[in-house]
C-alpha cells in the first residue's frame, strides 16, 4: 500500500496577483506625485511671468540709477565747458580760476586778461612734458619781451613739483592745479585727457592754437609770429 505525502503551502511569499496589485498601486502613487510637482512648476513659472521679482527691480532700479548719474555727469562737463569757453573766446569761469605757487603764493589768471599767453598743463611724472620744458623756458625768455605770458599747470602735488623745480629751474609762472587740473584741461578742449596739453591764446582772449602731445620752441614761435609778427 503506497502512502502519499502532501507538500505544505508556503505562505511567506505573495502570490502573483498581489505583486501585480502591489505593482499597479506604486505606479498610479508616482503618477500622482508626478503630476502635483508639474502643478506646481507651472504655476511657479506663472508668477514669475505675471509679476518681475525683487532682483529684477533691483536691476532695473539701480539701471536706472546708472543712467540718470550718467547723464547728469555730462550735463555737468556740458556746464563747466561752457562756463570756460563758448566757441573759442574763454568766458569769465576761466579767468576767475586760481591757483597756488610752489613758493607758497597764489595766482590767479584775471592777471593774465587783455595779453597773449601760452598755457601748458604738465606733470613731473609725465616725460614728454619734463622734455618739453626747456622749450617753454625758451619761448618765455625770446617773447615775454613781446608781451607774452607763459603759464605752467602742473597737475601734480606741491612736493613732487617743488623738487623738479629745484632741478630745472624756470623762468615763467607755475600754478598747483592738483588732478582737478583735468577737468579744467577737459573744459578747454583736451577731449583725451592726455598730457602734455597746450593752449595759444590771443589778447582778446579767444583760443588760437590746442595741441595735446609735446610741443617745441620752433613750433610755438610760428604759431605766436602768427598773432603778433
Amino acid at each position: 500500500m503506497t502512502t502519499q505525502r502532501s507538500h505544505p503551502t508556503r505562505n511567506d511569499a505573495p502570490s502573483q496577483a498581489q505583486a501585480q496589485q502591489q505593482h499597479g498601486q506604486a505606479r498610479r502613487t508616482l503618477l500622482v506625485a508626478l503630476g502635483l510637482g508639474a502643478a506646481a512648476a507651472g504655476a511657479w513659472f506663472g508668477l514669475r511671468r505675471q509679476s518681475p521679482t525683487e532682483g529684477s527691480l533691483a536691476a532695473a532700479s539701480g539701471q536706472a540709477a546708472s543712467d540718470a548719474a550718467v547723464a547728469s555727469s555730462s550735463a555737468s562737463a556740458d556746464a563747466a565747458s561752457a562756463a570756460m569757453v563758448a566757441g573759442d573766446v574763454l568766458q569769465a569761469g576761466f579767468w576767475a580760476q586760481q591757483f597756488d605757487t610752489p613758493a607758497g603764493g597764489s595766482l590767479t589768471l584775471a592777471h593774465l586778461k587783455g595779453k597773449p599767453v601760452l598755457l601748458n598743463f604738465w606733470a613731473t611724472w609725465c616725460p614728454p612734458c619734463v622734455k618739453e620744458m626747456p622749450e617753454l623756458d625758451r619761448f618765455h625768455t625770446e617773447f615775454g619781451p613781446k608781451g607774452w605770458q607763459v603759464l605752467g599747470l602742473a597737475i601734480d602735488g606741491p612736493t613732487p613739483v617743488k623738487e623738479f623745480l629745484a632741478k630745472v629751474p624756470v623762468g615763467f609762472g607755475i600754478g598747483l592745479a592738483g588732478f582737478g587740473g583735468t577737468e579744467l584741461a577737459q573744459a578747454l578742449g583736451n577731449a583725451a585727457g592726455g598730457l602734455p596739453f597746450s593752449l595759444l591764446i590771443d589778447a582778446q582772449g579767444r583760443v588760437r592754437h590746442r595741441k595735446m602731445g609735446a610741443t617745441d620752441f620752433d613750433e610755438l614761435a610760428g604759431w605766436a609770429r602768427e598773432i603778433t609778427p
